[in-house]
């Protein structure tokens, strides 16, 4: 069997910030695995205190928006449950992400993005977005109200 590839074509693999982005992952499924014994109350606080951790971490501007994000999905949807995917802030129904925050540092970007999941019920037609760029530090109060209405919408 041949190779479509030229010799002087090499695959490179995953980039350095896909194979963090995996080994986080691995280490949020090691530290829910831990967490089996405890309630679904304290596995819940314990899921929000690891987003707001990872929040906390990342550079002013993608923090303030992450920041702002968590709070809008908290009270556009308060039945999503924070959790970290791939090392990103996420919000999941039944363990389901639905939409993620992935900051502009995590795959050196030149902004963050505020992504929905095939959970999410955006469905308009034979096609539509599934990820917003988001720039700079604040959200004004239409960007605030566009993703309020998403994340309602998203959730159904």
């Amino acid at each position: 069997m041949s190779s479509t590839k030229s010799p002087d074509e090499k695959y490179s693999g995953f980039t350095a910030e896909e194979r963090a982005a995996m080994k986080e992952h691995a280490r949020e499924q090691k530290k829910a695995a831990a967490r089996r014994g405890a309630s679904k109350a304290e596995k819940e606080a314990a899921a929000e205190q690891d987003v707001l951790a990872k929040i906390a971490e990342m550079p002013d501007a993608d923090r303030a928006l992450a920041e702002r994000i968590h709070e809008i999905v908290k009270t556009a949807a308060p039945d999503l449950a924070p959790k970290l995917w791939y090392g990103m802030p996420a919000y999941a129904r039944d363990g389901k992400v639905v939409c993620h925050f992935q900051s502009a540092e995590k795959f050196t970007s030149r902004y963050a993005t505020l992504g929905f999941s095939d959970q999410a019920a955006l469905d308009d037609g034979a096609m539509w977005p599934t990820s917003y760029a988001l720039k700079g530090k604040e959200l004004t109060a239409a960007d605030e109200q566009l993703i309020s209405a998403l994340v309602k919408k998203a959730v159904g």
